[in-house]
């Protein structure tokens, strides 16, 4: 029988998914959207990096088959973060129209997904706007996706009524890269 390659990877075994993590948020977000095997290996791989300093690939060792793993895969914090609150704004506004600045992330299944839902998208990810501004009421509810938007895109839709602070799927990552350029900027360098 074969060894495993284990110089800088973690082997993710059959016995080790039986563990919680009550280290990580849970999001929630529908079944469908989650495999209960890549769960698993997430689960375990976070208990076994807390820190999440090794960014070798995971092994899912099944006993005759091997599956390597990257460290990072499948919907990021950001993202699940995102789905969550876009399903609580349609489940808490079931009478209301519910707007998607544009895409929710990268991913067209979900951005579909919402749509059959009755998520309607302002404008692509170009900028095109598909739906003016004016044509928002102040009953609207206005979702801002994971990659943020403007702060003169919030004061337009603050000035029609719209507090699209609500359902801010901004990514707390992306914010984090955003803050820091802007310090940056002000100590005076190019960014």
């Amino acid at each position: 029988m074969r060894q495993p390659l284990t110089t800088g990877i973690k082997v993710v075994k059959k016995q080790d998914f039986g563990f919680l993590s009550s280290m990580a948020r849970k999001f929630d977000i529908p079944l469908f959207y989650r495999s209960p095997i890549i769960s698993r290996v997430k689960e375990a791989r976070r208990h076994q990096d807390r820190y999440r300093k090794d960014i070798s690939p995971s092994i899912l060792d099944l006993g005759r088959i091997r599956f390597k793993l990257g460290r990072h895969f499948g919907f990021c914090y950001g993202v699940e973060n995102a789905i969550e609150i876009a399903y609580r704004a349609l489940r808490e506004n079931p009478d209301k129209r519910v707007f998607l600045l544009s895409e929710m992330i990268h991913n067209p299944h979900v951005n579909q997904d919402l749509m059959e839902r009755g998520i309607r998208f302002l404008m692509k990810t170009n900028g095109e706007w598909l739906i003016p501004l004016e044509q928002l009421k102040s009953d609207d509810v206005v979702i801002v996706p994971a990659f943020g938007t403007t702060v003169e895109l919030f004061r337009t839709l603050e000035k029609l009524g719209i507090d699209a602070r609500v359902y801010n799927t901004t990514c707390p990552f992306v914010e984090k890269v955003w803050n820091r350029a802007a310090t940056l900027g002000e100590q005076g360098y190019t960014i």
